[in-house]
């Protein structure tokens, strides 16, 4: 899906409807806004819940701590 956008005088861009409906974007929904590159990436910012579980399973060994910086 490809749709664009304006900027406009104050700064906003409307999200074209067809893309708020398939990812379930909703009004009051918060983003936040990651610089990539000559771009950004427009990321919605995770509910505490959806985070639940999401290191299950990780190694937390062989990791870096403060007291090996230099």
């Amino acid at each position: 899906m490809s749709s664009t956008a304006t900027l406009s005088s104050q700064f906003r861009i409307a999200i074209p409807k067809a893309l708020r409906d398939e990812k379930r974007w909703q009004p009051g929904q918060e983003f936040v806004f990651i610089p990539k590159g000559e771009g950004v990436l427009l990321m919605p910012v995770p509910e505490p819940g959806q985070l639940v579980g999401i290191a299950k399973g990780a190694n937390p060994g062989n990791y870096r701590d403060r007291e090996d910086r230099f």
